[in-house]
C-alpha cells in the first residue's frame, strides 16, 4: 500500500539526519572527498568518455581531430616564427623544441579550459542527482590526458625520426614535468570550475589567460632570451613558473640531449619544490570547492 504524503512526512521526521555530501573541514574532508571519488570511479569513467564522444560526434575523422590544433600550430609557428622571424636559426632542430613546449602546453590548456567551464556543462546532473562534483572537472582531465597521449606518441615518433630521442634519465624531466602539469592543472581546473559557478566571465577570462601565458611560456623562444631582457625578480618568478618549468623539462626529455640545449640550473630541485607546492595549492583549491559547492544548484 502506498503511503500518503503526510504518511511519508512523517516517518522521515523519525529518521536520522543524513548530510548528503556533508563533510569535515581540513585534511578529513579531503580524504573524505577523495573517498567518494574512488567510490563513483565508474562515473568518472564514463563522464570521461562521454565527453570524448561529445567532442568528436558526428565526425568522419574522430579522434583524429585533436592532433589538428597542434599540427596547425606547429606548421605556423615553425614558418612564421622559425623561418620568416629567424628564430630556428638560434635553437636546433626548432620543429622538435616548438612541438615539446606545445604537447606539455596543451595539456594544461585542456584541463584549466575544459574544467572551468565542466560544472555549469553538467547542470542537468549537478541538480538532479547528488554525487562528487570534484568528478566533472576531473572528467575534463580524463579527456585532456587522451588528446595529450595522441600528440604525445607523434613527439616520440617525430623525435625518433629527427634524432633528438635517447634512452636516458633525462627522459625523467618529462615524467616529472607530466606530474607538474597534472597536479596544477586539476589544482586551477578545481578551483575555476567552482568560481564560474557564481561568476560566468571566468570562462572568457580562462580563454585570455591561457593565451598569454602560452606566450609567456618557453615554446617559440628559449628561456636564456627571456633572461636577457626580464629583471633579476620578474625572471626568477619566469623560471619558476610550474609552465615553465613544465615545458623546460618537457624540452630537456625530448630535445635537449641532442640540440645542445642549455638546461635551466637546478631544474629537477626547481620542478620538486613546485610539485610540493602544487599539492599544497590542489589541497586548497579542493577545500575552497566544498566550501562553494553547496550552493552550486541553486546559482545553476
Amino acid at each position: 500500500m502506498q503511503e500518503s504524503p503526510l504518511q511519508r512526512a512523517n516517518r522521515l521526521s523519525t529518521e536520522p539526519w543524513q548530510q548528503a555530501g556533508g563533510r569535515s573541514s581540513g585534511v578529513t574532508g579531503t580524504i573524505a572527498s577523495v573517498r567518494e571519488i574512488w567510490e563513483q570511479r565508474r562515473l568518472l569513467r564514463l563522464l570521461t568518455g562521454r565527453e570524448l564522444k561529445s567532442r568528436y560526434k558526428d565526425s568522419a575523422g574522430g579522434f583524429l581531430w585533436s592532433l589538428a590544433k597542434p599540427l596547425t600550430q606547429l606548421f605556423i609557428y615553425y614558418l612564421v616564427i622559425g623561418q620568416f622571424l629567424g628564430a630556428a636559426r638560434g635553437i636546433e632542430n626548432f620543429a622538435i623544441y616548438i612541438f615539446a613546449g606545445l604537447t606539455i602546453y596543451t595539456l594544461f590548456s585542456e584541463i584549466v579550459g575544459a574544467g572551468t567551464g565542466s560544472i555549469i556543462a553538467n547542470a542537468g546532473l549537478v541538480k538532479k542527482v547528488y554525487l562528487p562534483r570534484e568528478i566533472f572537472p576531473l572528467a575534463a582531465v580524463g579527456s585532456a590526458l587522451f588528446n595529450f597521449a595522441v600528440q604525445f606518441v607523434i613527439l616520440i615518433i617525430a623525435s625518433i625520426v629527427v634524432g633528438t630521442l635517447s634512452f636516458g634519465p633525462q627522459l625523467l624531466f618529462g615524467l616529472g614535468a607530466l606530474v607538474l602539469i597534472l597536479i596544477w592543472g586539476t589544482a586551477v581546473g578545481v578551483l575555476l570550475a567552482a568560481l564560474n559557478v557564481y561568476l560566468r566571465d571566468i570562462q572568457y577570462l580562462v580563454e585570455v589567460v591561457l593565451l598569454l601565458l602560452m606566450w609567456a611560456s618557453p615554446i617559440l623562444y628559449s628561456w636564456q632570451q627571456a633572461a636577457a631582457i626580464l629583471p633579476q625578480w620578474l625572471l626568477e618568478i619566469y623560471v619558476n613558473s610550474p609552465i615553465t618549468l613544465a615545458v623546460l623539462g618537457f624540452q630537456e626529455a625530448f630535445w635537449s640531449e641532442a640540440s645542445n640545449g642549455v638546461p635551466l640550473p637546478h631544474l629537477a630541485i626547481r620542478m620538486l619544490i613546485a610539485g610540493v607546492v602544487g599539492l599544497v595549492a590542489l589541497f586548497a583549491a579542493q577545500r575552497v570547492f566544498s566550501r562553494l559547492q553547496g550552493d552550486f544548484a541553486q546559482e545553476l
